[in-house]
């Protein structure tokens, strides 16, 4: 099928006609295009203009009435506009050549070849002609049809040279194989292992928008196997890295938490696209090897890993200039709470400990039982079958205790200021020492939660601690 015959878009036949008018060669080039034979719906379109990709851009706003403003980007001869679905960029053809401690090139005007030639990967250096004379003639310079076929990353140049230039590209080549299912070819993995270093000067933001693009691959273990096998992966995530190896002393070994722990994600992706519950899977072990500990009588141990695990997402996120918000405390919160319902599920499930699970993880507790049953991966199925069978019970047991005693996202039924009423209080230790009795007493379910059981343990706690009561009730 040709690109005529399949896409006859009132967006291309604009731009078309716009570069008819100003005498320009113009094409389609890049993602669009990949992903066009790869079947799959792109929304980012560029145009390349052998000419000024700005006057361009403006030509094709005013013909489709655009009333968005255009973004323009002098200093690379660019220019951006929505139409539409989507988002069109617009550069002049152009040249590239870099300096050793920055991926940000010196340009200079070039022609469609000195284009096609910058370009990361082979399946993105495609491009269709728009101009009337030849529109949607494919121009494959480098064999990208060929490598899309093949399901193969191969870059158009040496490879030393294309992630030398721009040591993202090393990234990428991982985010596409992840992504697309794509092998990447052998002297490629070879060049990006020795030039691994180089991404060091790629700014922390870059570098975690293509993990996250690795974390929402459909099996992110892919990519994550191939950052370690590179050493990416020990420079950017030398926590995860850590986890790799079996131990043993005495006959005692423990399992692999490395493997484990891209199981766990590879589980969790089945059934959730949500990028920081994703996180979470890949973090929640972390804590493991600062931990880990060998006892001659029970073997190895990791006491309190889920807690310094928490400890170490702020320390990653910050590292990794990650926003420092709910997200990552979303991301702690998961990883703190991780073997929590596991315990349970081991357990006769009471609904104390119940109530206070859902107190901890509030509305993040169905993300942490989704997590928990993802962190199941022993290969004997009869075990697995048991550990599944007591995670519904678990489940069953959260949804029959929350809609009797409403404590996801608790409030005390009776308030400081009541308690300060009520005992002629000013702000004191004695107001929290009551509320903690009270959501003690709700949590143990000594009572219900609702107000006239929380107000008869506050008189019961303030006539503990000695005080008088200006009672009106």
């Amino acid at each position: 099928m040709k690109f005529e015959e399949a896409i006859n878009d009132k967006l291309f036949k604009t731009i078309s006609s716009c570069a008819d008018q100003l005498g320009l060669d113009c094409y389609v080039i890049g993602g669009f295009v990949r992903d066009y034979f790869l079947k799959r719906k792109s929304k980012d379109v560029d145009i390349v203009v052998v000419g000024s990709g700005i006057e361009m851009a403006k030509s094709v706003s005013k013909a489709l009435k655009i009333t968005s403003e255009i973004k323009i980007f002098k200093t690379y001869g660019t220019a951006m506009l929505r139409y539409s679905n989507f988002e069109i960029e617009f550069v002049g053809a152009r040249k590239e050549s870099y300096s050793a401690k920055s991926r940000n090139p010196k340009i200079s005007e070039g022609t469609l070849e000195d284009d096609i030639k910058r370009r990361d990967f082979t399946i993105n250096s495609l491009a269709f002609s728009l101009n009337k004379k030849n529109y949607g003639e494919l121009i494959d310079q480098y064999n990208g049809l060929d490598d899309i076929e093949s399901k193969i990353i191969k870059t158009p140049l040496d490879p030393n040279v294309t992630f030398n230039d721009d040591p993202l590209r090393m990234l990428r080549a991982i985010r596409f194989a992840s992504n697309l299912k794509f092998d990447i070819n052998k002297n490629i993995l070879e060049v990006i292992t020795n030039l691994s270093s180089r991404i060091n000067i790629i700014t922390k933001e870059r570098i975690v928008d293509e993990i996250n693009k690795i974390l929402l691959s459909e099996k992110p273990s892919y990519g994550f196997f191939l950052l370690e096998k590179t050493g990416l992966l020990n420079i950017i995530l030398p926590e995860i890295t850590a986890l790799k190896g079996i131990d043993e002393i005495e006959g005692q070994t423990h399992k692999d938490n490395f493997y484990h722990t891209l199981e766990v994600l590879d589980n969790i992706s089945k059934e959730t696209d949500n990028l920081w519950l994703r996180w979470a899977a890949l973090l929640h072990d972390i804590g493991k090897m600062p931990t880990k500990k060998f006892n001659s009588k029970i073997g190895w141990t990791f006491h309190g890993h889920e807690f310094e695990g928490s400890k170490m997402v702020y320390k990653i996120f910050k590292r990794l200039k990650m926003p420092l918000n709910d997200k990552m405390k979303y991301v702690q919160r998961i990883v703190l709470l991780s073997s929590r319902p596991i315990v349970l599920a081991q357990e006769n499930v009471t609904d104390s400990a119940v109530r206070r699970l859902i107190f901890d993880a509030g509305d993040n507790i169905d993300d942490l039982m989704t997590l928990c049953e993802a962190d199941i991966t022993t290969k004997n199925k009869e075990r697995f079958k048991k550990y599944l069978r007591n995670f519904k019970i678990v489940r069953n047991k959260i949804i029959e205790v929350e809609e009797r005693d409403n404590i996801r996202n608790f409030q005390p039924p009776v308030t400081g200021k009541e308690i300060m009423e009520t005992f002629n209080l000013k702000p004191c230790k004695a107001i929290g020492q009551i509320k903690e009795a009270i959501k003690e007493a709700i949590l143990e379910g000594d009572i219900n939660n609702n107000y006239d059981d929380a107000y008869n343990i506050m008189l019961k706690e303030g006539k503990k601690l000695g005080l008088s009561t200006n009672e009106k009730r």
